[in-house]
């Protein structure tokens, strides 16, 4: 039988490493655009002032960068230490896109990365230009590929279970890369990405200009970022919309959780605002709605409703139960029954052999399941609701005060009042940790909501873990959080160490940079 506590702790292992992975990761996609942009005015223009700018920002993505590489290569090895049968399961479709990111994608960013910060006495303006181009696609082709493997995980359309071989095989690339569950979590996590990278230098440049330092250079530091940033932040909120959609459509269940919707309610569905989820009572206590709203998001129409958790598990025991003769027809043939009836019982219930597999936790032989272990399991199809309730309002209240935030620095800026309004200065440097709250809570929503599945309707989570004992489990979690701990820290005082410095940091000296202020006046 399943040890439910081993398998809680090689989740937490997982999702330690990702959380952590994540903090470096959408400052690295934001900030490589930026230094785009700013080398680009540079080279079109002719001012130094904007290759300081490209250098400064450049050394704090350096940093970053390099903490990120050490934290990401960890997660890849756990596939195989962690996650064995995950890895033997689905490995030859799951596999492909990230042997791709690393092929591709990582080695074109490792190797740009490197011209970029030793090319500047060495290439052309125009060459260096092209090696920062190069840096910045290689980060966002590496969160393409990325993003495309974790949204089969999310609809695993393009492969078929494989009764000979017991494994997900490949039918079709295309339609992996083109799962439209991939697509559109690439567009929403980059433009996330590009908001935290804006949100970064707004408020670091926000916080220098509040100290009267480097002016010049901070307001054209700010002025480029709010620009950037405003554009990003409308995307995400656009792209979070066509999530939503897609959700609807794909991840039922998942919409359902974030949204408390227990039951179905008349079309166009209610958006709840607030409310307080009970898991025991299958129900929502204390609403606060918004009339259509979610009907909206999820079907693009006023007159399909927004399925509740309630019916969904009903139509989830047709599927366990479908999966039962599924699992009897696999075992027969796993026998060596090859017999046509044996065949046309498994094709006819395959695609419900996952919705099987969950009465594992209950039983050893599916086929054979009591009615009370169905019950059981029907229980499980649905992840815990009230965590996905609030990490999703979270993220999107975050969402909306970054807006505000952009949109009036962008106003303000553009209206040369900026300076006059501290209080906008002070809320740029106070806003710096909500992008990275909107993506951590973001990929909780992600993640958490697919339970109880590694791959969604195929591989249940609590079958894809490894051999391991408790202790291997306690003393690796334990050693990842205090390594990546250690590594968080270095990050964090490196980062504000070189912040603070600013422009200085490059080895002009402030006295010498301070006197070049008046070359850099418009």
């Amino acid at each position: 039988m399943i040890d439910p506590d081993f398998v809680e702790l090689s989740r937490w292992q997982f999702a330690a490493t990702a959380l952590y992975h994540f903090l470096f990761v959408p400052l690295t996609l934001g900030l490589s655009w930026l230094l785009v942009i700013m080398e680009t005015v540079y080279v079109m223009t002719g001012k130094e002032i904007y290759k300081d700018m490209t250098r400064f920002w450049g050394k704090l993505f350096g940093i970053n960068f390099a903490l990120g590489v050490t934290t990401g290569l960890t997660m890849e090895f756990e596939f195989g230490t962690n996650w064995s049968y995950y890895s033997h399961y689905v490995g030859d479709v799951f596999g492909a896109p990230l042997a791709i990111e690393g092929l591709m994608a990582f080695f074109l960013e490792s190797t740009f990365i490197g011209l970029f910060f030793l090319g500047w006495e060495k290439l052309s303006k125009r060459k260096h230009l092209a090696v920062t181009f190069f840096t910045a696609l290689g980060s966002n082709l590496s969160a393409l590929w990325i993003l495309v493997a974790n949204g089969w995980m999310q609809n695993p359309v393009g492969a078929v279970f494989s009764p000979q071989t017991m494994r997900m095989e490949m039918q079709s690339f295309s339609q992996v890369f083109f799962n439209p569950v991939a697509q559109v979590k690439f567009v929403h996590t980059i433009a996330a990405g590009y908001v935290t990278g804006s949100m970064f230098v707004l408020g670091v440049s926000a916080w220098h200009i509040l100290k009267g330092r480097d002016l010049p250079f901070m307001r054209r530091s700010f002025a480029v970022a709010v620009g950037f940033g405003l554009a990003s932040c409308l995307s995400v909120i656009v792209l979070g919309d066509e999530s939503g959609y897609t959700l609807g459509d794909v991840q039922k269940v998942k919409l359902a959780a974030i949204e408390a919707e227990w039951h179905t309610e008349p079309a166009p569905a209610a958006f709840t605002l607030f409310g307080l989820p009970s898991q025991e009572k299958q129900e929502t206590e204390a609403k606060i709605q918004i009339p259509w709203m979610m009907g909206l998001i999820a079907t693009r129409s006023l007159d399909k409703p927004v399925e509740g958790l309630r019916d969904l598990m009903v139509k989830h025991e047709q599927r366990i139960r479908s999966g039962m003769l599924a699992y009897d027809g696999l075992m027969k043939i796993r026998g060596g029954d090859a017999s046509p009836e044996t065949k046309a019982l498994f094709d006819a219930h395959a695609k419900d052999i996952g919705y099987g597999l969950l009465l594992k936790q209950f039983t050893d032989n599916p086929a054979q399941a009591s009615d009370e272990q169905v019950k059981a399991a029907v229980k499980t199809t649905i992840p815990t609701v009230w965590p996905l309730f609030w990490a999703f309002r979270v993220m999107v209240g975050m969402g909306f005060v970054m807006l505000f935030v952009f949109a009036a620095g962008f106003w303000l800026n553009a209206a040369k009042r900026l300076e006059q309004n501290r209080w906008m200065l002070w809320l740029a440097v106070l806003a710096i940790p909500a992008p990275w709250i909107a993506c951590e809570t973001g990929w909780l929503v992600a993640e958490f909501g697919r339970q109880p599945w590694a791959i969604g309707e195929v591989l249940p989570t609590f079958l894809a873990t490894s051999s391991l004992t408790r202790a291997d489990l306690v003393f690796s979690l334990a050693c990842f959080l205090t390594f990546y701990t250690l590594l968080l820290v270095i990050e964090i005082f490196l980062m504000q160490k070189y912040a603070r410095l600013g422009p200085s940091s490059l080895g002009l000296g402030r006295y010498h940079f301070e006197n070049k202020n008046a070359l850099y006046a418009d």
